[in-house]
């Protein structure tokens, strides 16, 4: 079946067999490898993308039901120079560790904030119900949200709880 997506700000036209599910329509389809496969039953959350604004679990969903809506993978979040405010609030605050989940957290917590930019540590919680991290124990993750969720607000940015990581003075100082 033929399907046009707006996939990260870019109309794409695709055949794709009907049973093809979004998250490998993502992922192999089209080569957008930020979004991860991880139980292929929306138990883990790995593989939430935002369709039309809503946090979708990629894997429940068939590329053709994306036919003619918004598709936006982690990919189309920022850059590297310019990462959206969650992505840098991830890496501020040390929300990640092995990375696995770190994509469908983020992409949840951005529909979270557009939706809410002013949430409590509680409803931060609640939203990310329906994804598992297995390294972090949560609470950077949740500092990372809360901070992003501040400067959306035009707050200053929240001070790391870990230590940073940059390396020693050269002077052993």
């Amino acid at each position: 079946m033929e399907v046009v997506i707006t996939l990260n700000g870019d109309v794409v036209t695709d055949d794709v067999p009907p049973h093809r599910l979004l998250v490998h329509y993502v992922r192999l389809d089209r080569g957008l490898t930020g979004t991860k496969i991880g139980c292929e039953t929306s138990y883990c959350g790995a593989c939430t993308v935002l369709v039309d604004g809503r946090a979708v679990k990629s894997c429940t969903m068939l590329a053709v039901q994306a036919d003619g809506r918004e598709v936006v993978t982690v990919e189309g979040l920022g850059s590297i120079e310019q990462p959206h405010v969650v992505q840098e609030c991830f890496s501020v605050h040390h929300g990640l560790q092995c990375g696995y989940c770190t994509p469908g957290m983020v992409m949840t917590a951005v529909a979270l904030l557009d939706d809410s930019p002013s949430v409590t540590r509680h409803e931060i919680r609640e939203a990310l119900d329906g994804n598992l991290c297995r390294c972090t124990g949560y609470e950077t993750i949740v500092d990372a949200i809360h901070d992003a969720s501040g400067r959306m607000r035009g707050e200053p940015p929240a001070a790391p709880v870990w230590p940073s990581f940059s390396p020693p003075p050269a002077d052993g100082g």
